[in-house]
């Protein structure tokens, strides 16, 4: 396969546009780089160092170099991340926070279906297991890890070993090197494009999902009476539901209420109960008809 057929798959913006690249020094933020300056893209450099590995002052040093000899603007972001528990998802919320919006990652299609599994795990609704497709900030998701590699190491680009991509302390490391591949023995196939194919077809979905119920998303928790509500069709409440009920997680993220706590809030849009309590130390109630969350 050549740079064009790869350039190809990928989703960039057109030629000449300004983009920021996260850039760790690996091969999959490689690739993108390399990719971008493939396509014609004005490319600035975002490396973010969480000092957590020993290696990390020269993965910041080797980015560096890199794009000073080709004069691309390369900056560095130093933030602490300190070990423990939520180690990744502490550090994803720092890369957010150091870097600027809008800036593009490495993610693949191999990434795509790791977060479907890990979501699934979870537990989880149509949004989080589509929750990558269609981001403009990932335009390599049509593309699969391996060729991505291939096409960094012709390249003649040395790039970086992450160590911790093969610890099994992290749930991604063991869905990747353990759960996948035994997916693909059960199957005899590889199943990664085909959980892909799912996730565009849920995307599809989604979308025609959205579009129906547009006007119901314009309304806030308290500005429909409960009688109302009650003649709504029950997946159309709730889908409204889970909108209006999301809440911010300590790392950034946003969690839609889970299946039981929904169950608890049909009981008081019914009238069974008068409130119930929720996630995160929340308690809705109804009141003259009208749902009140504190």
């Amino acid at each position: 396969m050549t740079d064009s057929d790869l350039v190809r798959q990928c989703h960039f913006p057109p030629a000449g546009t300004a983009v920021a690249l996260a850039v760790s020094g690996g091969p999959d933020s490689m690739g993108l780089l390399v990719l971008s300056l493939e396509a014609g893209l004005a490319v600035t450099v975002h490396h973010v160092d969480h000092h957590a590995r020993a290696a990390s002052d020269a993965d910041a040093t080797f980015v560096a170099s890199f794009c000073a000899a080709r004069s691309l603007p390369f900056v560095r972001h130093d933030v602490l991340v300190s070990p423990g528990p939520n180690f990744e998802q502490r550090a994803r919320y720092a890369r957010r926070g150091a870097m600027p919006d809008g800036v593009l990652t490495g993610h693949t299609m191999d990434d795509v279906v790791e977060t479907m599994l890990l979501n699934m795990m979870r537990g989880t609704g149509p949004e989080g297991l589509i929750s990558m497709f269609g981001d403009p900030t990932k335009p390599l998701l049509s593309l699969r890890r391996a060729a991505l590699h291939d096409y960094v190491a012709a390249a003649g680009v040395a790039a970086r070993i992450d160590e911790s991509n093969h610890d099994p302390r992290y749930r991604r490391n063991r869905v990747r090197h353990e759960l996948l591949p035994l997916l693909n023995d059960i199957a005899e196939r590889d199943v990664t494009p085909l959980l892909a194919r799912l996730g565009h077809v849920l995307q599809d979905e989604q979308g025609l999902l959205d579009a129906s119920t547009e006007a119901d998303a314009r309304y806030a928790l308290g500005e429909v009476d409960c009688r109302d509500l009650r003649t709504w069709p029950t997946p159309r409440l709730k889908r409204w539901l889970r909108g209006v009920l999301r809440s911010d997680g300590e790392y950034g993220d946003s969690y839609a209420p889970s299946v039981a706590e929904i169950e608890r809030v049909l009981a008081v849009v019914r009238g069974d109960v008068v409130a119930c309590e929720l996630s995160g130390g929340r308690r809705l109630a109804r009141k003259d008809q009208r749902l009140t969350l504190q």
